[in-house]
């Protein structure tokens, strides 16, 4: 019996695998950020190219680790540098409209400190504001107000981070608190 390809011919072995990567399926993934004022109120942005309000953030790109997408888009969008993030919730969002599916991710990045304004490089936003958590559900999309609703409660209650399909906890999935 000849040896395996991998170690048989390790270049042929990466191509291999290079063929195998390039036919897998790719998701998107969005990055949000709860951002909150000393008064527990959150920031909103209004981007400029589509309807509605959002939670700062945006679109990780390729190659691109989450946490680190955040970290540009807060920074280009809003000139602010958050240093550290707590996962609040991981959503799956179903194929909708135009769009394939994707894993929109939320983020707690703590109270702001500083006086937010649109960046003046960022041609995205309209405007930012921060607002009640009880005006939020009237700003966002419902299937965003779905997941921040689950996000505020995680942060909240100081819970674990969520697993959700399309704002919502799918059947089958326990999130019982790990004692210590």
């Amino acid at each position: 019996m000849s040896a395996p390809l991998y170690e048989r011919d390790p270049e042929a072995w990466n191509k291999y695998l290079a063929e195998g990567n390039a036919k897998q399926a790719r998701k998107r993934v969005a990055v949000d950020a709860l951002l909150r004022d000393h008064d527990a109120r959150v920031l909103v942005v209004k981007p400029n190219y589509k309807p509605g309000w959002d939670l700062p953030g945006g679109m990780v790109e390729a190659n691109e680790a989450p946490v680190d997408a955040l970290r540009r888009e807060l920074a280009e969008e809003l000139d602010l540098h958050v240093l550290s993030f707590r996962l609040l919730c991981i959503d799956w969002v179903p194929p909708h409209g135009p769009w394939d599916d994707q894993l929109a991710l939320i983020f707690d990045g703590g109270v702001v400190t500083t006086e937010i304004r649109i960046s003046a490089s960022d041609r995205e936003l309209a405007e930012v504001r921060f607002v009640d958590s009880s005006e939020l559900r009237s700003l966002l999309r419902p299937r965003l107000w779905r997941r921040t609703e689950i996000a505020l409660d995680v942060l909240q209650r100081q819970a674990c981070a969520r697993y959700l399909h399309d704002g919502a906890p799918p059947a089958g999935i326990d999130f019982g608190e790990v004692t210590r």
